[in-house]
Parts: structure tokens; C-alpha cells; sequence
């Protein structure tokens, strides 16, 4: 299953940056470049995702990227999170 969250990314005053998921609460991630951070916030929701799913608890609702507050210089990203539930996950 794909389950697509927008990411929020900023630029820190040393060139790194940050992610935070508006819709996944505790969920951040952070990069020394763009892509580094993009590919981190991946790893961070697809780990957020897997443990809500396995402790049967349901996903948040997806924010229209429109809706997300931003700062100046901010980025919005989606990120897609593919995963596979087994046979018989839900037994």
C-alpha cells in the first residue's frame, strides 16, 4: 500500500536542514543537504507508519500541501511510504 504524507523541509543558518511531517505527530528528520534530509524523512515515516500500523492504530488524516503553514524559505515535499502488509497481517 502507498501512503503518500506531505514533509515540511527548512534550511538551518549552518546549511543543514530539517523535516517535520505536519500530519505525523514526533515525526521529524534532518540532512546535511536537501536530498540527505529528503531521503531521511523516507526512512522516518515509513518507520512512523510501520509502528502505528502494527500496533493496529489508524493513520492521520493527509494535510493539503495548500493548508500547511510555512515559514519563510520553507519547502514542501510529499513523501511516499510503500508498504507491504503480509498475508495475514490482520488476522
Amino acid at each position: 500500500m502507498k501512503f503518500i504524507y506531505p514533509a515540511v523541509f527548512h534550511k538551518t543558518e549552518n546549511n543543514t536542514y530539517t523535516a517535520f511531517f505536519p500530519d505525523l505527530e514526533g515525526c521529524y528528520a534532518a540532512g546535511d543537504t536537501l536530498e540527505e534530509a529528503v531521503e531521511n524523512a523516507n526512512e522516518a515515516a515509513a518507520n512512523w507508519i510501520s509502528v502505528e500500523l502494527e500496533e493496529d492504530l489508524p493513520l492521520p488524516s493527509v494535510s493539503d500541501i495548500r493548508d500547511v503553514q510555512l515559514q519563510e524559505g520553507d519547502e514542501v515535499r510529499n513523501i511516499c511510504v510503500n508498504y507491504r502488509f503480509y498475508e495475514g497481517w490482520d488476522e
